[in-house]
């Protein structure tokens, strides 16, 4: 567990375990680098997995500028660049899968691969993209968060797992263990899910990229992760069946495997749809 600090003015919380291809992973909306146990344990013998907590959240104190996608991507090009690694695969979980985008866009000269995860690139439809939550319900989100963060996040969680997917109770568990940032956080980061419209960025990404969504996810919808498979040329897309939000917990063994397969293909051969 380490910090980076950003010209004395910031500081970043990480942690990286176990060796080989360096992966950063990037936490969503009101959650922590706490999410990635499965993913640390899982990945540790071929990846070097690289973990951070965002803005306000988790372990890393709140940034003078504020939270932005734009700013926190800055904050994990500036890590990158401090670690000296390269041939990264940067991978973001829904507000993350935003965040990384935006890395790859700061960073292409270190990143050999993407990989989205229940993502979207506009969380909020409008008359162009039907395929993100309605504006009401989001404001209904904001709204939530003034009056408790902590029951506006336990709320978001009871929609991340379908019935049935989470018999141990493990996902919740670990999940709500997650402790909640400051309500300005909170609404500083829904605020950049809320506006984010990254639907022309799609076409700018040439590396090879991974998209990884359940089937039934509520949240970010499966029809935005088509929508991005479509848009991404150098794009797979591997749907979880019976699944919701959070495939790499609910199904980490698979997710895992996903992983080990793209990692294999990003360094050999060309990875295009068929």
């Amino acid at each position: 567990m380490s910090w980076f600090e950003s010209h004395g003015i910031s500081r970043l919380w990480y942690d990286e375990c176990g060796s080989g291809t360096p992966i950063v992973l990037i936490h969503g909306w009101c959650m922590s680098s706490a999410v990635w146990a499965l993913q640390r344990e899982g990945l540790a013998d071929s990846y070097r997995v690289i973990t951070l907590d965002l803005r306000g959240h988790g372990a890393t104190p709140p940034h003078p500028d504020g939270f932005g996608i734009r700013g926190c991507a800055m904050d994990i090009v500036g890590l990158i660049n401090n670690l000296g690694v390269g041939d990264v695969i940067v991978a973001g979980w829904s507000l993350g899968a935003l965040i990384a985008i935006e890395t790859l866009l700061l960073c292409t000269e270190r990143v050999s691969g993407l990989v989205l995860i229940s993502g979207t690139p506009q969380f909020v439809q409008s008359v162009d993209f039907p395929y993100g939550l309605v504006r009401s319900e989001a404001d209904g989100m904001a709204k939530k968060v003034c009056r408790s963060v902590q029951r506006a996040r336990d709320g978001f969680l009871t929609r991340m797992l379908v019935p049935g997917e989470d018999g141990s109770g493990f996902v919740h568990s670990l999940l709500s263990s997650v402790p909640v940032p400051a309500t300005d956080v909170a609404l500083q980061a829904l605020d950049a899910l809320v506006t984010a419209d990254m639907r022309d960025s799609l076409s700018m990404i040439s590396c090879p990229t991974l998209i990884l969504n359940g089937d039934s996810d509520v949240i970010c919808l499966p029809q935005a992760s088509e929508f991005m498979s479509q848009q991404i040329l150098t794009s797979r897309q591997v749907i979880f069946s019976e699944c919701g939000h959070v495939p790499f917990l609910s199904q980490s063994r698979k997710f895992n495997e996903c992983l080990e397969d793209f990692r294999v293909t990003v360094n050999g051969a060309p990875y295009r749809q068929a």
